[in-house]
Order: C-alpha cells, then sequence, then structure tokens
C-alpha cells in the first residue's frame, strides 16, 4: 500500500514536468519577441501568431487528444506527445524564417494537446479524493514555476546568449527537460485507459477542429488582413460547423457510440459556470504580450529587466495554489471568490500604477503580486469543481474541454488584447495604449467574479474543495 502510495507521487512528479512544458512555451516566447522581430524581421502580426498559433492548434485538438488517451492508452499518448514536444522545440529554434517558426509552433502545439489532457485525466483517477486538493495544487503551482521560468530564464539565455544563440535558446532548454520526462515517465508511469475501448469519432474530430480553427485564425488575422469580407464568412462558417458538431454529436450518441464530446457534460451547471470562468480568467495571457513587448520596444528595457518586471505576478501566481489547500479547509467554496477577487483588484491596482507613471512602480507591483496570487488561487479550485463529479469513462473528455477553455480563453486574449493594443498604439502614446488594454483585462476578470459569485457549489463539491473525502 506504501508502495502504491509512493509511486503515484512519483507519477505527479513526471506529470508536472511535462505540465510544466506547455505554458513555459508560452510565457518564455513573450520576452523573445523583440529579438524575434529583428532577427526574422517578423511584422507585429506575424509575432501574435507566434504565440497565438501555438494556442490556437493546443486549443483546436486538445479535446481529440484527450479522447486519444481515453482510447489508446494515457501513459502512450503523453509519451507520445512528448517526443513531438521534443522535437518541434528543435525545429523552432533552427527556423531561419518566419513562416516556418509559425509553422512549427502550430506543430508543437498539437504536441501539446496530446500530452496535457492525460496529465489532469491521470490525477483524477490516481488520487482518491482526499489528496486531490494537494495534487491539484501542486499541478497549478507548476503553472506558476512556469511563469516564473518563462520570464526570467528567458531573459537570462537571451541575454547570456551560449553558443551564440538569443531567442533560439528558449526553444533549445525544452530539449532536456523533455528528454527526461520522456525516460522517466516509460518507467514510472502505468497505463490506464476506461475498461471499455472505443473508437475515436472521426467525424466529430474534423468538425470540432473546423469550428474552432474557423474561429481562432480570423480573429487572430483579421487586423493584420484589414478586415476583409473572407474573415467574416470564416466566422459564419465556424458558427455553422459548431451547428454541426452538436447534432453530429447527439447522433453518435443516440446510436450508443461514444462521441469526442460527452454533450450530457454541459448540462452540469457546475461545469458550464466553471469554464466560463475559466474562460475569463485566462485571458490574462494578453498580460504577457503586452507588458514586456510595452517594457522593451517603448519604454527601451533590456530582456532581463523586462523578465524581471513580470516576477512578483509569477511569483504570486506559484504561491497561490499551494496556499490554496489550507485556506479552502477555513473558507470553503468561498475561496475561489477570493481568488478571483484579487485577481480583479490586482489588475485595477496595475492601471492605476501606469496610469500614474509610465514606469512600472511599487503600486504596479503590488497589483501584479495580487493577481498572480488570485490566477494561482482560482485554477486549482475551479479545476476540481469542474471535474469532482465527472465519471472517469469521460475524465479524459472532461479535461481536454478544460484544457481547451483554458486555452481558447489564452488564446482569445493575446488576439483579441493584442489586436487592440497594437491598434492603439497607432493612435495614441505607449502608456495610453497599454493602460487602455489592461484596464479591458481588468474589467474582463471582474466579470469574472460576478460568474463566481454566482456559482452554487453542491455539498460534494463543497466537501472536495475542503479536501475531505
Amino acid at each position: 500500500m506504501e508502495a502504491m502510495e509512493s509511486r503515484r507521487w512519483w507519477a505527479l512528479g513526471v506529470l508536472c514536468m511535462g505540465a510544466f512544458l506547455s505554458p513555459l512555451d508560452f510565457f518564455i516566447v513573450n520576452v523573445a519577441l523583440p529579438a524575434i522581430k529583428s532577427s526574422l524581421n517578423a511584422s507585429e502580426g506575424a509575432l501574435q501568431l507566434v504565440i497565438a498559433g501555438y494556442g490556437a492548434a493546443y486549443a483546436v485538438l486538445v479535446v481529440t487528444g484527450g479522447r486519444l488517451g481515453d482510447i489508446y492508452g494515457r501513459k502512450r499518448i503523453f509519451l507520445l506527445g512528448m517526443a513531438m514536444f521534443t522535437l518541434t522545440s528543435g525545429i523552432c529554434a533552427m527556423a531561419a524564417d518566419i513562416s516556418v517558426l509559425i509553422a512549427a509552433r502550430i506543430v508543437q502545439g498539437l504536441s501539446a494537446a496530446l500530452l496535457a489532457p492525460q496529465v489532469l485525466s491521470t490525477i483524477r483517477l490516481i488520487f482518491p479524493a482526499k489528496e486531490q486538493p494537494l495534487a491539484m495544487g501542486i499541478f497549478g503551482s507548476v503553472f506558476g514555476l512556469a511563469a516564473i521560468g518563462g520570464q526570467l530564464l528567458g531573459g537570462i539565455l537571451i541575454e547570456a546568449g551560449i553558443f551564440g544563440w538569443t531567442w533560439q535558446s528558449v526553444f533549445m532548454i525544452n530539449i532536456p527537460v523533455g528528454v527526461i520526462t520522456s525516460i522517466a515517465g516509460m518507467y514510472i508511469l502505468k497505463e490506464n485507459r476506461p475498461p471499455v475501448r472505443q473508437r475515436l469519432d472521426i467525424p466529430g474530430m474534423l468538425l470540432i477542429t473546423l469550428a474552432l480553427g474557423l474561429f481562432i485564425y480570423p480573429v487572430i488575422m483579421g487586423r493584420e488582413a484589414h478586415w476583409p469580407v473572407w474573415i467574416f464568412g470564416c466566422l459564419l462558417a465556424s458558427v455553422a460547423a459548431g451547428v454541426c458538431f452538436v447534432y453530429t454529436e447527439r447522433y453518435t450518441l443516440q446510436q450508443g457510440r461514444a462521441p469526442l464530446i460527452h454533450l450530457p457534460l454541459f448540462r452540469d451547471r457546475h461545469f458550464v459556470n466553471g469554464l466560463a470562468i475559466i474562460y475569463l480568467y485566462n485571458h490574462t495571457a494578453a498580460f504577457f504580450l503586452v507588458y514586456p513587448y510595452y517594457l522593451q520596444h517603448e519604454l527601451h528595457h533590456d530582456v532581463l529587466s523586462a523578465g524581471l518586471a513580470v516576477l512578483p505576478y509569477a511569483a504570486g501566481f506559484f504561491t497561490g495554489p499551494l496556499i490554496s489547500p489550507l485556506l479552502a479547509k477555513r473558507m470553503g467554496v468561498y475561496i475561489v471568490s477570493l481568488g478571483q477577487g484579487l485577481l480583479a483588484l490586482g489588475f485595477v491596482l496595475v492601471v492605476a500604477g501606469l496610469w500614474h507613471s509610465p514606469e512600472p512602480d511599487g503600486i504596479v507591483q503590488a497589483g501584479l503580486f495580487f493577481a498572480g496570487i488570485g490566477h494561482g488561487m482560482v485554477m486549482p479550485s475551479m479545476m476540481r469543481i469542474i471535474l469532482a463529479e465527472i465519471g472517469i469513462s469521460v475524465a479524459g473528455q472532461a479535461a481536454g474541454i478544460v484544457s481547451t477553455a483554458i486555452q481558447v480563453g489564452g488564446v482569445m486574449g493575446v488576439a483579441l488584447l493584442g489586436t487592440l493594443f497594437f491598434a492603439l498604439l497607432d493612435a495614441y502614446p505607449a502608456p495610453v495604449a497599454v493602460g487602455i488594454t489592461l484596464g479591458v483585462l481588468a474589467a474582463l476578470q471582474v466579470a469574472g467574479l460576478v460568474l463566481v459569485i454566482a456559482l452554487k457549489s453542491s455539498s460534494k463539491n463543497q466537501k472536495i474543495i475542503y479536501g475531505q473525502s
């Protein structure tokens, strides 16, 4: 019994190493954008695609990735995704053209879509209810570590210029981590899948990929293309593909086959409300595009200073998940309100500080720390709420949907708020542009707080948040 308990914590370590790479690769690229722009002669739209192309590919296929884990085994798909992620990191580093880098980032996002949902669903399965708050807290803190590692490590690597690399080093760092994780995973992880092996829903997979792709791509490319008619045609086609997807999934379920997405999941009000909250708070991804770019390009900070400037948020993001299990025992479901409130308050303070002074001051740093703690507290708590009552047979699908909400929120934040920021830079001074952009982000977090307050948790969910069995 003791050996089994020890093994699952070792397995959590391996899973978290895999989970670390996905957000790391998002955060670490942000500080490298000016170097990429200079080295590859990239436009601002292309820089957005370097980030959003990765997130969009991840979002489009992460549900399918969760389903593949259910069918072929979560360990197998996790290791496949890790191998692909490691390989594409090397291709990104060797890219000599911005289009090659964007294409490699898209494939890298597909790789992340294979490995990431296996992490959430496996944690959900190998840990009993009383241990899930701690396991999810550790998982959540990994995102904070990735933020710290991404912003700070990215700055250090670029400044160091190892082997003559500049921005290339932010991709090369993935390779040793990926190799070590793959080797450890082969020996430590155990294969798991639902007892009844089911077929992959090919029509559903194609339709959801089409629906999400036709929605995300035009939103990202609209500003660069000056909003031509085909952009809106793609958006309408996305709605049509989404409707076809829903009807196809209903028909598949009626025929007794396993759909890609188990639509009855969306009858759970907690699940749907939780997805909406996760979607909104992951718009914070736009901050990591806008703020470092503002510091480097507009205020002429060096890359290391830009990385250090985000450190308060990253430190809070790391701390939040670690303290949330302790606070949850006293506060129960109210911890989500506290976390979302700190997230909203933090960005309000950031906007106030930047409005007072173009250079970041103590108010901005305090705001970033509060926002980071709030984000770190909300994420593991919401994941526990969402996955608490999900059956084992659809755990991979549910984890995939949660990961989709995370990625779509991040992609839409980068696409919409990034587009707003660059458009404002053409018409207003940089401090005004960044202030308005982050003000919109703060408003979205206030909207998330309203949803959190409206969220009613069942007694079972409350026990799980408290850390009880």
